[in-house]
């Protein structure tokens, strides 16, 4: 019972310091409001930090209980768009915020061919998504 009762308590500790970091990132580096200013979707704010709330709570949960998906190919590619959607974005946005990839457009002289980078970012953190939701897991 006692070390039942120290590895939940071991877990929640880790769990904690995980997610402290993640909403440090998140919050410091204003994340989620600076990509509202960039996509021009000031409305949808309160949307976006619920969702990553949201998000985050309900796949800690998914992932806890380890339930099994048996969901069709096309229900876990969605998931899977979804996911790297995610991922791109917050890529992309933590870059932006830092300032990586203005800096190094201009050393490399592609300054005018930049949204094109940061469209393959998106789409390569896609159909890594899809990758692993659709053919790694199946």
């Amino acid at each position: 019972m006692i070390i039942s009762l120290f590895l939940a308590l071991v877990g929640l500790s880790g769990g904690l310091i995980v997610g402290g970091g993640i909403v440090a990132l998140i919050t410091v580096l204003d994340l989620i409001p600076r990509f509202v200013q960039i996509t021009k979707t000031d409305q949808y704010l309160l949307h976006f930090q619920w969702a990553v709330v949201f998000g985050a709570f309900f796949f800690t949960v998914f992932d806890f209980f380890s339930a099994p998906l048996y969901l069709p190919v096309f229900l876990l590619g969605i998931v899977g768009a979804f996911m790297g959607i995610f991922v791109g974005f917050l890529g992309a946005a933590l870059t932006e915020v830092l300032n990586v990839i203005p800096i190094l457009s201009k050393r490399m002289q592609v300054y005018d061919y930049l949204h094109w980078f940061i469209i393959a970012l998106a789409f390569g953190k896609i159909v890594g998504s899809l990758f692993h939701w659709m053919i790694y897991l199946k």
